[in-house]
Parts: structure tokens; C-alpha cells; sequence
């Protein structure tokens, strides 16, 4: 029987080893068509203190015209909410600390943008840090100068608490096709995701879509103007990964919103694997959950 389970896992998806999928690699392909503009995204993270006390943080990176901008929210208190607006024109404050009081805690904030340089989207990639401290002991940390900051300014002393990414939502407009990466556990790899829909043999009248990780097709939706919802399980890193997917907005409601909602979501508890081993079944319950939305507005 196991053995059956890991044959069907293979061809479920398993993105780290060759796959027993039927599907042409052809269309994972990146065509000449340049992938839409990315431009908000929005992280929440999920933080537990030594005391077992728990913060969610939600931090979004956004960019329009006329810059960059960056905003934090503790909890569910709208009065502690950190904007900053990178704009050159207008911003001032491109590296600095704020102390906010939050549930009956008190969190600090420190930042610094002032060398931070972007790719096309809104988030930083190199030169930059967001370190959030919450009573006293070491929260979030964002950007490639953070450890550096940490061992300068706080003792060894500070205790860490436990952090972890339970959700990522990102917005794009554009044409179809839809370029983004994702690590679904902390222990798992960084994977490449290519969503692109168009036409095949049939033409543009008849649009397919496609889903890819690490060039490899893991589902291929024809018809989509008739399979506009829908749910497929897919198996990465080891888990049980829900891909949903609905656009049906990009086909009856294009004059209002035209967006189309891609979601990955993993599976956490016992649930999270297709086979339960023993030893893995407090490691599988302590699992944290995590979901990768993408919204995709279609201006073309």
C-alpha cells in the first residue's frame, strides 16, 4: 500500500524530482510577452513569544507612480499602523524606529530604506531592514542587513521568538501571464511559479490555463471560459498543496473588476501528507499552515 501512495505522489506533483506527469514542459516556456506588473504585496506573519502570547504582523509592500511605500499593522488595532512612503519628493524618513503599545505590549520598529534597491516590483531586494521587537524580545526581522543590525544593537541576551509566514498575497495588472516564487514550508526551497493563460491549437477564443513550478506543468485548464472555477491537489516538498483558481471575472464582470484569484494553500495537522508515519505526527500537527493568493487584474 505504501507503495502505491508514494507512486501517486510522484504524479501528483513532485517538483523536486522528474515527473511522472503526462504534460508538455512546452508550456511553461516564457513567451515573448513581458509578465505583469506586480504591485502590492502583503505578507502576514504569525509571531510567538517566549510566553506563548501570539502577534499577527501584516506588512505590505506597495509601488504606483509615484513610489514605493511600505506599511505595518499590529493585530486587528488600526492605531498601531506604521506608513512610510519611499516617494523622494515627499519622504523624510527613510531610516527610524517607532514604538507603538499593542494588546498590552510593547513593540518597537526599526527600519532603514535609505540604500534599499528594487527589482520591477514592490518589494526590496538587497540594502535594506525592517526589525520589529516585541517586549523585549526579537520579532520579525525583513532584509538582507537585519542580522547585521540585531548583533549591533541588541545584547545576546534578547530572546527570539518564533516566527512564521502564513500568508502572501500579491496584486498584478497587466496581460496573463503571471511570474511570482513561493516557499511553502520553512524547510522547503524556494520554488519558481509561472501562471499563463492563452490560446493553443484552437486559438485565442479558446484560452487555456497553465500552472507551472520549476518549468514543470502542473495543471492545464481547457475551456476556461466554461472551467472558470476550480480546485486541483498538487504535492510539493512532501505536502499536500489545495491550488484553486476562478476567473470567472475576467470573462462575465471585466467592466467592474476583471480580476481572476489564484490560490495555493497547504494543508496543516494530519491532513498535511498523503502517508502518516509514526514519528512524523507531532511534526505534521505543529504544522503551520500557508497560502499564496495572487490577484491578477487583466488590462489586455
Amino acid at each position: 500500500m505504501r507503495d502505491i501512495v508514494a507512486c501517486f505522489s510522484e504524479n501528483a506533483v513532485n517538483v523536486s524530482h522528474a515527473s511522472c506527469s503526462t504534460y508538455s514542459t512546452n508550456a511553461c516556456i516564457s513567451p515573448s510577452l513581458v509578465p505583469s506588473a506586480q504591485n502590492t504585496v502583503t505578507c502576514i506573519y504569525k509571531v510567538i513569544l517566549s510566553t506563548q502570547k501570539q502577534l499577527l504582523i501584516k506588512v505590505t509592500w506597495c509601488k504606483n507612480q509615484t513610489g514605493q511605500g511600505l506599511s505595518i499593522n499590529f493585530g486587528d488595532d488600526p492605531s498601531t499602523c506604521l506608513k512610510l512612503n519611499t516617494n523622494l519628493r515627499f519622504f523624510r524618513k527613510k531610516k527610524g524606529n517607532k514604538v507603538f503599545e499593542s494588546d498590552h505590549s510593547k513593540i518597537e520598529v526599526f527600519w532603514d530604506l535609505s540604500t534599499a534597491k528594487y527589482d520591477a516590483g514592490p518589494e526590496p531586494v538587497d540594502g535594506f531592514y525592517v526589525l520589529v521587537m516585541v517586549d523585549s524580545e526579537i520579532g520579525l526581522i525583513l532584509g538582507d542587513m537585519a542580522e547585521e543590525i540585531v548583533t549591533k544593537k541588541f545584547k545576546t541576551t534578547n530572546k527570539v521568538a518564533k516566527v512564521s509566514l502564513i500568508s502572501r498575497r500579491e496584486h498584478y495588472s497587466g496581460n496573463t501571464l503571471y511570474s511570482t516564487k513561493a516557499q511553502f514550508c520553512d524547510t522547503g526551497i524556494v520554488h519558481d511559479i509561472l501562471i499563463r493563460c492563452s490560446g493553443e491549437h484552437e486559438g485565442p477564443k479558446h484560452p487555456v490555463l497553465s500552472v507551472c513550478i520549476d518549468k514543470k506543468t502542473v495543471i492545464r485548464v481547457k475551456r476556461l471560459q466554461w472551467n472558470f472555477r476550480g480546485n486541483q491537489t498538487i504535492f510539493v516538498d512532501g505536502l499536500l498543496v489545495d491550488l484553486m483558481w476562478d476567473v470567472h471575472d475576467w470573462f462575465f464582470n471585466p467592466a467592474i473588476t476583471g480580476s481572476a484569484v489564484f490560490m495555493f494553500r497547504t494543508r496543516s495537522g494530519l491532513d498535511s501528507r498523503l502517508w502518516l508515519e509514526e514519528r512524523l505526527v507531532q511534526k505534521d500537527q505543529d504544522r503551520v499552515e500557508f497560502s499564496l493568493l495572487i490577484y491578477a487584474c487583466k488590462s489586455t
